[in-house]
């Protein structure tokens, strides 16, 4: 099964910037709630804080914002704290 070391975050290349703003936009307020990935999610914060972490929880966490280009694993199950409001741009494989 999937953790958050999984995850990986970094700064998209041009090319998938690009690509990003065609995808939806995905929109939530400061709060926090389980998820599990039945799919793979590739996603572009615009704005925002999250911390991410295993569930159960195992001490693995990652955080990201603005302009991250983030990549959740199928499979994973984690508890999302979103810090900040969050804005961005998902596409799901």
């Amino acid at each position: 099964m999937p953790t958050v070391n999984d995850c990986r975050v970094r700064q998209p290349t041009a090319e998938e910037k690009a690509t990003c703003r065609t995808w939806p936009v995905w929109s939530c307020d400061v709060s926090e709630f389980e998820w599990e990935y039945t799919q793979t999610e590739k996603c572009l914060l615009i704005e925002g804080q999250v911390t991410v972490t295993d569930c159960p929880e195992t001490g693995n966490a990652i955080t990201f914002g603005p302009g991250d280009y983030v990549i959740f694993p199928n499979g994973l199950k984690c508890i999302w704290k979103v810090e900040k409001p969050v804005r961005k741009h998902y596409d799901f494989e």
